[in-house]
């Protein structure tokens, strides 16, 4: 019960139905964060002995797979240990940690949200302080619903909420101090060495999610977890113990160059990856290819997986071979700077707000390493080189005025009702009568008060020379086999626009377009070297298609009715997909370029 305080007479606030907000808490933890949390813990429990060494192991718990067959996993530190009636304090508090506690270090709830709640059956906790060894079981009470430490029956036939443990079950890796917990899942049968649904290489998820949860670990640590456990013990080939180390150890012993540059208010740390066969081999249990992180304090946060290292990295810059950079961002710390992380320590908070990536990107392209660009230059090179930008531009020429959208105008009888901010802006709004009254005018445009100011807008911006930018997209074809693209990224899409670089990357591996070519290089089989001009006219009409799609989306941008969100939905790979699937008009214009090349067209493609 909660007393008030002898000094103020304030009575402390307290916690009602802990386990629902234990359980509300732990929706916000990824499936594996119980892996850091703990692991965290036995790092800062070996950090508190004076020679700051010691070993970190995620192995099955042999001791319950001997007397009953059941895979458990357990993690066992030789850190300081911890008495019985420390475990109570520690473990039976919700904000209670044997380190320092501090907003922006450990607060004590990190194992209990995230392991205890994907545990309800326990997790059971043996440690040894001082050659004594104690036990206590944390579970969620299957009566009550509550969590909190299960009651235990002593040899003497006294209760208690700790007991002491015989020396014989001891691991091997503690002497006289350091800890193990094992952890029982959903039910005292539970497989817990199983992979979650979900997790990346299941048969080495503990080892990939903490290569790549964290970058390195402190000096003097070792931190192993087993592999292959469903294998024999004396298989010493597949059930091992495999040394985790951090990303950092991987990627400087794979990269060809590394460095850093630093932001305004971040250090960007970068390496390129050689290329070799471990960019694709190795990701089972470290990130091998290219990828984004957030950095702090050794931990690595918000990293890219997927097609999202693809987009964060073209829009740090990386247009072209981005599968072998890797980009980790490093907040600098200063006054007025406040880097926390969230609760469930999944995402890094700047003064309370997310991470300003987009602004750490802008202006890490204006410094962008010569050895990176260098890079993307040799990548571009082997991309299929599009030589098609001339005969476009000269036949989009003849129509050029089409793409300067025009604006509603108000006519005299006319079916839209058009303001004088739409004629300004290229809106306009439909109306049912042509001739609008004042009410329906008051209803359009309720609640605009312009400010006084509204009367000094200016169409002239500031002095300066005129400009004439070109407004047609740089065009790249990409294709997985001359590795320009990776398998996932633009799969089964027709092209991406980059808008930051007004460039068109197109997919040449899409099927709209192999089809079209194998369908027209069947017909002239008999040509000699047919396939290779099939395959540039084809491309060449398609890249039209999507190249006046690109330039007439963008005419479209600062109208009063087209936001700049609508804009790039319009260009999104699911859009430009989109228009490339009329095939009719684009079949006639190959049909009348192969014909001048190879002469008339004639049988089942004519």
């Amino acid at each position: 019960m909660t007393t008030p305080s002898a000094r103020s007479g304030t009575l402390p606030i307290s916690v009602a139905h802990i386990g629902f907000m234990l359980e509300r808490m732990a929706k916000d933890c990824s499936e594996l964060q119980f892996l850091r949390e703990l692991t965290q813990n036995s790092l800062e429990s070996i950090l508190r002995l004076p020679a700051q060494t010691g070993q970190i192991v995620w192995d099955v718990d042999w001791t319950t797979y001997d007397l009953d067959g059941t895979y458990k996993l357990s993690i066992t530190d030789n850190g300081d240990g911890m008495t019985g009636d420390d475990m109570i304090q520690y473990i039976n508090q919700l904000s209670s940690s044997g380190g320092i506690q501090a907003h922006n270090a450990n607060y004590g709830v990190g194992a209990k949200i995230a392991a205890a709640t994907r545990n309800p059956a326990g997790l059971v906790y043996l440690s040894w302080k001082e050659g004594t060894g104690s036990m206590i079981h944390f579970w969620r009470d299957p009566q009550s619903g509550e969590y909190g430490l299960q009651q235990l029956r002593r040899p003497d036939d006294t209760y208690g909420h700790w007991a002491h443990i015989d020396d014989a079950i001891k691991p091997d890796l503690i002497a006289d101090h350091g800890t193990r917990v094992i952890l029982y899942g959903a039910a005292p049968d539970s497989n817990t060495m199983t992979a979650p649904p979900g997790a990346q290489s299941p048969s080495r998820w503990v080892t990939k999610y903490l290569n790549t949860r964290y970058f390195r670990f402190p000096d003097g640590i070792t931190v192993k977890a087993r592999e292959g456990w469903d294998f024999d013990r004396s298989d010493k080939d597949r059930n091992i113990l495999r040394t985790i180390t951090g990303q950092k150890k991987y990627l400087d012993e794979h990269a060809a160059s590394s460095g850093n540059v630093k932001l305004t208010t971040a250090r960007v740390y970068w390496w390129i990856l050689r290329s070799e066969s471990a960019l694709t081999q190795n990701s089972g249990f470290v990130a091998s290819q290219g990828h984004c992180a957030a950095l702090w304090k050794n931990e690595l946060y918000e990293m890219t997986t997927g097609r999202a290292n693809t987009a964060a990295l073209q829009n740090f810059g990386v247009i072209f071979g981005y599968q072998q950079v890797v980009l980790y961002v490093e907040p600098i710390e200063a006054p007025g700077l406040e880097l926390l992380t969230n609760t469930a320590r999944t995402n890094l908070l700047l003064n309370g707000n997310p991470l300003p990536w987009a602004d750490w990107q802008d202006e890490f392209r204006k410094v962008m390493p010569k050895e990176i660009t260098e890079h993307m230059e040799a990548a571009a090179a082997a991309s299929q080189a599009s030589d098609h930008k001339d005969s476009i531009k000269d036949r989009l020429k003849q129509i050029e005025d089409l793409f300067k959208l025009s604006r509603y105008r108000p006519t005299k009888g006319g079916s839209l009702s058009v303001s004088g901010e739409s004629q300004a802006a290229g809106g306009g709004t439909r109306s049912s009568n042509s001739k609008s009254s004042g009410a329906s005018q008051a209803g359009e445009n309720a609640g605009v008060v312009p400010s006084v100011y509204s009367l000094f807008l200016t169409a002239n911006g500031v002095p300066g020379s005129e400009v004439k930018p070109d407004a047609f997209p740089r065009t790249v074809w990409v294709s997985v086999s001359l590795g320009t693209r990776l398998p996932g990224d633009l799969e089964d899409r027709a092209a991406k626009y980059l808008e930051r670089d007004n460039m068109l990357q197109i997919n040449a591996d899409f099927r709209v377009f192999t089809d079209m070519i194998r369908r027209w290089s069947e017909h002239f089989s008999a040509v000699p070297g047919a396939q290779a001009v099939v395959t540039e006219v084809v491309h060449e009409w398609f890249e039209q298609s999507l190249v006046e799609a690109v330039l007439s989306s963008n005419a479209l941008r600062n109208a009063q009715h087209w936001s700049i969100e609508s804009v790039r939905q319009m260009l999104s790979e699911e859009s430009l997909t989109a228009v490339v699937l009329p095939r009719w008009h684009i079949e006639q214009s190959i049909k009348r370029a192969l014909g001048s090349k190879f002469g008339a067209i004639k049988g089942k493609a004519a």
